[in-house]
């Protein structure tokens, strides 16, 4: 699997209002010209238009890709909040039907990773979900299982991944948010458990192009991620990133890339790429060179603790 994989939910419009299917297209097949062969997706990422464009991609090109996507919870509630019963999530009928159309979206016979897009631990041993996902293994229409954890929950997948039951995790990791890094990751390499990281730019922020000034189209979910002075916080503190640039990382994209790829946890690093210059300037960080210990010692010193989804 590519360590630079491909993350969609903006390719599947709707929450981004400036997505564009053309262009969408485009990147993705520049991204596997350019050796990406793992592209993330979700049934509810504009309501499977993600999936579909996927789709299209997949039957015109000849090369190995491997595609994961999430079956969402049946109550439409993200994050799954605690004290959830199962039923109200991800009931086992749920769990197929799900499957079922997302396989009709992908014009796929099997789903290489498929994930359930919240979690909760205190569902970890429970027996309706697991009958489910063993049903779909056996039958052939999953290959692989793993969980997207809550935003900034990375404690909340360790109970399950103790079961046995789950192949991979799916986690925010970034300069900003380093707490998988205290009890997730190392658990993770006990078990022998692939790590896929997400937000390695904190939506945006760390690329360096939200400035105070920045203003997204009308629609677009990030004006509520960065609202009030939220965009002021950011580039006060990734002003201080900048400093940093030099032989180790030329930009900041770079530099917020390198990061997640140096620790020995990670698997693979999705950000969202909509656009084909995403994809290049992206892809070029592939190349097995991980930051010196003093450049991630200094790069500790900008852990920010806080939640901008809420």
């Amino acid at each position: 699997m590519s360590e630079i994989g491909f993350g969609s939910w903006g390719i599947g419009g709707k929450m981004w209002a400036d997505s564009n299917d053309e262009e969408s297209i485009k990147a993705l097949h520049r991204a596997i010209e350019l050796g990406v062969n793992f592209i993330d997706t979700a049934l509810v990422y504009g309501d499977g238009h993600s999936e579909r464009l996927i789709s299209k991609v997949l039957k015109e090109v000849r090369e190995t890709v491997y595609v994961a996507t999430k079956i969402p919870p049946k109550n439409m509630i993200w994050p799954a909040l605690k004290g959830t019963p199962l039923k109200d999530v991800f009931p086992y009928d749920h769990i197929i039907k799900s499957t079922e159309q997302s396989l009709k979206n992908l014009g796929v016979d099997t789903i290489d990773l498929q994930q359930f897009h919240v979690w909760n631990d205190e569902w970890a041993r429970m027996d309706e979900w697991w009958e489910a996902i063993q049903k779909l293994k056996e039958e052939g229409k999953i290959r692989f299982f793993g969980i997207s954890i809550n935003d900034h929950e990375p404690w909340n997948a360790i109970e399950l991944i103790k079961t046995g039951r789950v192949d991979t995790v799916q986690v925010i990791y970034n300069i900003f948010d380093q707490s998988p890094e205290d009890e997730l990751f190392p658990v993770c390499m006990q078990y022998n458990i692939g790590v896929i990281v997400r937000v390695p730019f904190d939506e945006g922020s760390l690329t360096g192009k939200i400035t105070p000034e920045t203003r997204f189209p009308e629609g677009d979910w990030r004006n509520r991620y960065f609202r009030d002075d939220r965009k002021q916080q950011v580039w006060e503190r990734v002003q201080k990133l900048e400093k940093l640039l030099g032989d180790e990382a030329k930009t900041l994209s770079e530099l917020a890339l390198r990061f997640c790829l140096s620790h020995e946890a990670v698997s693979t690093v999705i950000p969202g790429m909509r656009k084909i210059q995403h994809v290049e300037e992206n892809c070029s960080v592939s190349d097995g060179r991980k930051l010196s210990q003093k450049m991630l010692l200094e790069l500790r010193k900008h852990r920010w603790v806080r939640n901008f989804y809420r």
